[in-house]
């Protein structure tokens, strides 16, 4: 086996609606926030984790293609060396696979500078804490009580660059079964868009889109120019 290559892919996230990944606070406020979102320590910024995209991602392309366990958990290694579910996300460490690591790395995703400058604003101008405070109630159906609750969101509009790392190995094959599976890469997208991202989406929240997509190789770069996307590199992840 041998790496042969990168595929990197970059684009953005668009919060089409609120979005909501779940944080945790450490101390209760009264008046806090019920249901925090995750954020930078160090800015305050909310982000989401690339392990929420990866896991919404695999649990949909799963479902598509049947591949749920019948206990109901994710896909486990099932001896083919070709299923793209084990190749793209890898097996546990005792599977006795020779497909190798998982192909694909999914980068935290953070804030654009115009977003950083959109929830500022908000900030200095409203006082939120750069996100959105969206109210809800529980209401009992049967004595129509209610019991109010909050949930932080990313606001609608907000933009997040994001970074996917795709490896192609030559496992035998000269790496066209690695190559042949970056297809379900945007299908996987395709999935997320066409559900939600994060917590809350049957209640209106988690709608996205992946915008700006651009692939290329990491052998297309230098160093010096390696956050720069070189012209005439193939860009094929549109979405309509």
């Amino acid at each position: 086996m041998r790496l042969l290559k990168h595929k990197i892919i970059k684009g953005e996230i668009e919060c089409i609606g609120g979005v909501h990944i779940g944080g945790s606070s450490d101390t209760m406020e009264i008046g806090g926030m019920d249901n925090p979102i995750i954020k930078d320590p160090i800015t305050g910024f909310p982000y989401i984790p690339g392990s929420s995209i990866k896991g919404r991602g695999r649990a949909l392309l799963e479902l598509k293609y049947g591949l749920i366990e019948e206990d109901g958990s994710h896909h486990k290694y099932c001896g083919n060396d070709n299923c793209f579910i084990c190749r793209i996300f890898g097996t546990v460490a005792d599977s006795k696979s020779k497909i190798g690591p998982g192909r694909l790395i999914i980068r935290d995703a953070h804030l654009t500078k115009e977003s950083i400058e959109i929830l500022k604003k908000l900030k200095r101008e409203k006082g939120l804490p750069y996100s959105e405070e969206k109210y809800e109630n529980v209401i009992n159906r049967i004595n129509a009580t209610a019991v109010p609750r909050s949930i932080e969101r990313i606001p609608a509009g907000i933009k997040l660059n994001h970074e996917f790392v795709y490896s192609i190995y030559d496992t035998e094959d000269g790496g066209n079964t690695d190559i042949e599976n970056i297809k379900y890469i945007k299908e996987f997208l395709t999935e997320i868009q066409n559900a939600t991202l994060g917590g809350s989406g049957h209640r209106g929240s988690g709608e996205v889109k992946f915008v700006n997509l651009t692939i290329f190789d990491t052998e297309d770069k230098s160093m010096l120019d390696f956050d720069i996307v070189p012209e005439g590199i193939e860009s094929n992840f549109e979405f309509e």
